[in-house]
């Protein structure tokens, strides 16, 4: 088969496309014929932030067939930049009959990820304020969306003029064009002076305190990303007793099949039916062939995106 390996070096992701053995299950696996994977930036732009390694098969999630019964499933799925992969059968998902496999390649991780920080851990509930910055981003827009759903008022913040007028469209109530720690006052003023009750901070540190700041009495403050490269960040902790608040983090990376499973089992019971009634429906840059996921790559180097990467397989 073919496959898309990946070679971490000490600043950057190569892409090399080579011929690969295709995968054996193992008990408690299902074998995927890969129709649609989709890209993520925390595997793609490691930014220094990573070890290198050996180079592997890249990819992280993906929507196919099951070869032996010719289910369509979606989910967590390793080595997905590749004809044929693995999935543990815990992470796997129906695909909604109105999601295309592009479409459905858009969701797993995505949502998952936003399915934690949002209802798991951040208990967010119709009526509440979400704030998301980086609200660009493919877990920014999945957040935005997702808490539109849920019936929350959705604060964003984007760098760029253009993605912020796209992100108006999509339902976003409060847009602040902003890169800096700037927009407590913009937050504070939507709000009533309340401030927010649930944050998802894709940025990183630079833009931390600041968001802290925005959080209400008895807020909830998710860090999900760093797209900012600042790992660093000072702790008001004024603020965070006398506001009661609660800080808490949001990785897959050390969690095990079991913990993953919890999380899956709720997506399916309480989101799904929204992706099958059409209420919830991933947005999608743009879609690439197999032979052109190095554009791909490219265009998320380039933050040029609004949403999700898809390759098509």
């Amino acid at each position: 088969m073919r496959a898309y390996f990946l070679q971490n070096t000490e600043n950057e992701t190569r892409l090399e496309l080579k011929d690969a053995p295709k995968p054996e299950p193992k008990a408690g696996q299902l074998l995927v014929r890969v129709r649609a994977t989709a890209l993520n930036r925390g595997e793609l732009l490691r930014r220094g932030l990573t070890k290198p390694g050996p180079a592997k098969i890249g990819g992280t999630e993906g929507a196919g067939e099951v070869v032996d019964t010719g289910e369509r499933v979606m989910g967590r799925l390793p080595g997905s930049f590749a004809e044929y992969a693995l999935m543990d059968a815990p992470d796997a998902m129906p695909v909604p009959k109105r999601l295309s496999w592009e479409e459905a390649a858009a969701v797993p991780i995505t949502y998952l990820v936003v399915y934690d920080m949002l209802i798991q851990q951040g208990g967010l509930k119709a009526g509440e304020w979400l704030l998301v910055t980086g609200a660009s981003s493919g877990v920014g827009v999945a957040a935005v969306l997702a808490g539109k759903a849920v019936g929350a008022k959705v604060i964003g913040t984007s760098g760029s003029a253009a993605k912020i007028e796209k992100l108006k469209q999509l339902g976003l109530d409060v847009a602040i064009n902003t890169r800096k720690p700037d927009f407590r006052d913009a937050v504070m003023q939507a709000t009533g002076g309340k401030g927010v009750n649930l944050v998802v901070n894709n940025v990183g540190g630079s833009v931390f305190a600041e968001t802290l700041r925005c959080l209400a009495y008895e807020g909830r403050h998710a860090t999900v990303g760093y797209v900012d490269g600042s790992l660093k960040a000072e702790i008001d902790l004024e603020i965070l007793h006398s506001q009661r608040l609660k800080l808490f983090g949001v990785s897959n990376k050390l969690r095990n099949g079991a913990q993953r499973g919890v999380t899956v089992d709720g997506f399916k019971r309480d989101w799904l039916p929204l992706f099958e009634s059409g209420k919830l429906k991933p947005v999608i840059d743009r879609v690439y062939d197999f032979k052109d996921l190095p554009e791909a790559k490219a265009r998320m180097e380039a933050d040029a995106h609004l949403g999700k990467l898809v390759v098509r397989i």
